[in-house]
């Protein structure tokens, strides 16, 4: 009997970002950026490029945010500037700051001004305390939904605890703790015979990778 392929769910399928125009770069990134609030930003931009745009997988999401997080800077900025790279080089990478930049440059000046005359408004405090406790809950969910990938082999488990447990217990130094937890990881994730990736399969691959996308 002939088997049949099931179609990829649009969880699981290949992102589709070859080729695609800078406006369209610059568009979803303001979109994002229009619509998120403090650490919220993270999950936006997740919903944008693996679920929407369909531009990432879930993998280099992941791969684009811990890079971000040993970078200086917003990881939001970080991940708009690795995104907008691997999507279309340096132009790409530029519309996707300016995108994502936008709303949050226009937002911050015109309350400046609104502060500036209603600071003592106790509906005013009342609204940012909503704001920040909803970007707190927005960062759960993106934590909780790329913890899924990272929690279900032993070794990954572990280096999350250890990290939390480094950073947030024990307060050593991030730079410390990435030092370590890189130089571990090194050696738990070094090629074998019978284990190295493929490589279609590892993440922000440039050339021939995305050819076989559609556009």
């Amino acid at each position: 009997m002939e088997s049949v392929t099931p179609a990829p769910s649009a969880a699981t399928s290949p992102p589709t970002g070859a080729g695609v125009a800078l406006g369209q770069i610059f568009k979803v990134f303001l979109m994002a950026g229009a619509v998120s609030f403090g650490g919220g930003v993270v999950a936006y931009l997740r919903e944008y490029l693996v679920r929407d745009s369909r531009w990432l997988s879930d993998e280099e999401f992941m791969s684009a945010l811990e890079i971000s997080e040993t970078l200086p800077g917003l990881n939001s900025v970080n991940i708009a500037v690795i995104a907008g790279d691997d999507l279309r080089g340096v132009p790409g990478a530029v519309a996707a700051v300016g995108g994502l930049m936008l709303p949050g440059a226009i937002f911050v000046m015109v309350l400046g001004i609104l502060w500036a005359e209603s600071r003592h408004n106790p509906w005013v405090s009342h609204f940012l305390l909503g704001i920040a406790a909803a970007a707190v809950g927005l960062l759960l969910v993106v934590s909780l939904q790329l913890g899924r990938q990272q929690l279900v082999k032993l070794p990954d488990l572990l280096i999350v605890v250890a990290t939390f447990v480094a950073v947030s217990i024990l307060k050593i130094s991030l730079a410390y703790v990435l030092i370590v937890i890189g130089t571990v990881s090194i050696w738990l994730y070094r090629p074998r015979p019978g284990r190295a990736a493929a490589p279609e399969q590892l993440p922000f691959q440039r050339g021939p990778r995305h050819n076989h996308y559609r556009r």
